[in-house]
């Protein structure tokens, strides 16, 4: 139950981000995993350059975001922070499980979901069909040691409004962001590895300066013909914030 919202004034904000872009996700195996995703969600897979893939929405799905699925030395290890929600098209996850998905845990007692988890291990959740909600993803979860604090946070930076609850609290109507809720769920662990999924954000401004100021940790400069920092909001969770692009 939620008991308290606010809604941030883009005018009023202290550090701006235009809007949130895609989602990333790291790889062992980026054409394995991005051909998995793309059967997933429906989407089509496209090369992204070297060893990585990106899975972008078809036309009838063209306010979800794409995912880049980037090639990454490293292993998965840890638990997974970050992972999506999505509505199934009927009562069971069936047509995931034949795509590649793996059932980690099933439906008990009030918990009404599906646990799955994709070829490298990756976490997410499937809810059963609901009216008036079509398939695909709905919901993006961030898990978090203060939901609030990190609600409020990115409704400063990306607009929206901040819900709170119990133990969770969550961002919706943020620019750019394209599903239901962004959500943030309380857990007792703190973070201890790089997350595997993460967002962009396009900046407003030339540079991040603003940002950095407000909380943001600054992990990578650009390089080379690069346009993008890479940061860490409140809680350590890594983002890549673009510059703006020329004009002309």
């Amino acid at each position: 139950m939620l008991i308290t919202t606010s809604r941030h004034d883009p005018q009023a904000r202290p550090f701006r981000v235009e809007k949130l872009t895609d989602l990333c996700l790291d790889a062992s195996d980026a054409r394995l995993l991005g051909a998995f995703w793309g059967r997933i969600l429906d989407g089509d897979v496209a090369d992204a350059g070297g060893d990585d893939t990106r899975v972008n929405p078809r036309a009838a799905r063209s306010d979800t975001e794409s995912i880049w699925v980037n090639q990454v030395p490293e292993p998965r290890t840890g638990k997974t922070r970050v992972h999506l929600d999505l509505r199934l098209a009927g009562a069971e996850p069936a047509a995931l499980l034949a795509a590649g998905a793996r059932l980690v845990r099933g439906p008990s007692g009030d918990v009404s979901w599906w646990v799955l988890a994709d070829p490298e291990g990756n976490p997410f959740c499937a809810f059963p069909a609901r009216e008036g909600t079509r398939p695909g993803p709905f919901e993006l979860v961030v898990d978090s040691a203060d939901p609030a604090a990190q609600a409020a946070w990115w409704a400063g930076v990306v607009g929206g409004t901040a819900e709170y609850g119990s133990g969770t609290a969550s961002v919706v109507d943020a620019a750019g962001f394209p599903w239901d809720h962004w959500v943030f769920d309380a857990v007792p662990e703190p973070k201890t590895v790089k997350n595997r999924l993460h967002w962009d954000v396009d900046l407003i401004a030339p540079e991040p300066t603003a940002l950095i100021a407000a909380g943001a940790t600054l992990l990578h400069e650009p390089e080379d013909e690069s346009r993008w920092w890479v940061l860490a909001d409140p809680e350590g969770n890594e983002f890549c914030a673009f510059a703006p692009r020329p004009i002309g």
